[in-house]
């Protein structure tokens, strides 16, 4: 803005600090995906119950995101380059246990440490490069580099498992996440800065419980409505969620140094890049998980091809997420989410239009569209969270941000998710051989795996038809989600071009960004 003094420039110290924070964040989202491969081999080995293996599977999640907030907050409080390198060594040291777990219940309580430990580095990484890259264009380069670095975990996370477990044995998958914390631990007291808020108040013990519970309760109410449908137990844990939420926020108001600075939400450039960011993962979860048994249970694709199918996506939002500070400096920070908004409903729309043979081709077109809207709009946001945030809550802001990708993540397999299975057992009901018993019948209308088990047991030209029925079924199922998720888009492209109409409340990470776009 006139008259301020030109931020200074990142000097090789700070980007070869950003390669050193990219790192770990690659390996967190690795393992979220990476054990999927070993759970033959687990399973053979300590022969866990279903409650065990799910549980095995699911506590890394649900502690990451219980803990974000928290997390955040205690790097404020106590130094975010000190929170980070506590984090590394938990996280090595229950790796290290984790592979040569002894018992179902050592794994289980290993990929809980895990979960805590991987909780402080999204907000830690992300609230350093704040202080690290102080010019706008920088800064969102940065957060492009950190983005991309999920990104591409996530999506190598089941060949770097497939390519360990060719060789090693399950154990292995733990391991590879030891060599990169201990690179942070060694490089990161050097090339790291050190920051907390020097003013920070005293912690609040009661806030601390009541957001780890309710993150704890919406996120596993979601993940067992989504499963079971309007299941009793789920409906009860999410509402205890949310009313443990609503005490939390009530809480933070009275608090003079609260875990959540509600007054954030009076900025309109902080609560539209918020709301953008829930809509989007709420919208993404929900069609991406239809995708992905489109591909393999529809048109037929081996596990490797459907991973191959899906390479143009991560590529796409790689190359997405680093070309957001050109974008925002040409077009300024509104118009960059607006238009990427906008390209990313066009995504969705193709998705709706999935028909064969071109199925395959008009899917990875979607892909596209949606992966390259999408990963600007995540860069911009992000950098607008942790810039119109104080400085010295920065990570409270970035885990705000973390832990709404993961609650609106978990509401997007619950609801989209879970109302897409529901079409698709009412468009699939008619097609039902007469004769089934009911819970033969059932099984069959479940999923669409139970379908196509089903469509193999019967017998003469009834098996062909229901298979048949059972993948036209789905498709138009997925391709109504597809449609909401257009108008979700929509939607959200609408509420952040009027959020972010005006410049000058917007703080100065959108004026400046604007100023250069104009």
């Amino acid at each position: 803005m006139t008259g301020n003094p030109i931020p200074a420039k990142a000097t090789r110290r700070e980007w070869i600090g950003l390669a050193i924070i990219a790192l770990p964040c690659l390996v967190y989202a690795m393992d979220l995906t990476v054990l999927n491969l070993a759970l033959p081999a687990i399973s053979a080995q300590f022969r866990p119950t279903a409650s065990q293996l799910l549980w095995i599977v699911d506590i890394y999640g649900f502690l990451v995101a219980g803990f974000l907030i928290t997390m955040g907050t205690l790097g404020d409080r106590l130094g975010r380059r000190r929170l980070l390198l506590a984090g590394a060594a938990a996280f090595a040291v229950a790796s290290v246990l984790a592979a040569f777990a002894r018992s179902a219940e050592m794994l289980i309580a290993m990929r809980a440490l895990l979960g805590v430990a991987g909780a402080t580095l999204a907000p830690s990484t992300l609230s350093l490069i704040r202080n690290m890259f102080h010019d706008e264009h920088e800064r969102q380069f940065a957060i492009g580099v950190w983005i991309a670095a999920f990104s591409v975990g996530g999506a190598i996370g089941p060949l770097v498992g497939g390519v360990l477990l060719q060789w090693f044995w399950w154990g292995a998958v733990f391991l590879a996440a030891v060599p990169v914390m201990v690179l942070l631990l060694v490089l990161g007291p050097k090339l790291l800065p050190e920051y907390r808020d020097p003013e920070a108040g005293r912690l609040d013990p009661a806030s601390m419980v009541q957001s780890l519970c309710a993150v704890l309760a919406v996120v596993y109410g979601l993940k067992r409505i989504a499963e079971y449908g309007a299941d009793p137990r789920g409906i009860a844990v999410l509402a205890a969620g949310t009313v443990l939420g609503v005490l939390f926020v009530r809480r933070q108001r009275h608090l003079p140094y609260p875990f959540l600075d509600v007054t954030l939400f009076r900025r309109p450039a902080f609560t539209a890049a918020i709301v953008t960011s829930a809509l989007t993962g709420l919208t993404t979860m929900g069609v991406y998980i239809f995708m992905t048994q489109y591909l393999q249970l529809v048109l037929g694709l081996t596990p490797l091809q459907a991973g191959m199918a899906t390479i143009p996506w991560s590529v796409c939002f790689t190359a997405g997420s680093l070309l957001a500070p050109r974008l925002a400096r040409h077009w300024g920070a509104r118009r960059t989410m607006v238009r990427g908004l906008l390209l990313a409903a066009v995504g969705f729309g193709l998705t709706a239009m999935v028909v064969p043979p071109y199925g395959l081709w008009i899917l990875v077109a979607g892909m596209v569209a949606m992966s390259t809207g999408l990963a600007p709009v995540m860069t911009v946001g992000n950098e607008l969270i942790i810039t119109t945030a104080p400085p010295e809550r920065a990570g409270a802001a970035s885990a705000l941000s973390e832990t709404s990708a993961e609650l609106s993540g978990a509401l997007g397999i619950a609801v989209l998710g879970s109302g897409g299975m529901l079409l698709f057992r009412l468009w699939l009901g008619p097609a039902v051989p007469t004769g089934l018993d009911a819970e033969t019948a059932a099984r069959g209308l479940a999923t669409l795996g139970g379908a196509m088990r089903l469509a193999g047991e019967l017998g003469g030209g009834a098996g062909p038809a229901f298979g048949e029925a059972a993948r036209a079924a789905f498709t138009d199922a997925m391709r109504a989600v597809a449609v909401l998720g257009a108008v979700l888009m929509l939607a959200a492209a609408w509420m952040a071009a009027r959020l972010m109409r005006d410049g000058g409340d917007e703080g100065v990470a959108v004026a400046a960004l604007d100023e250069a776009g104009a």
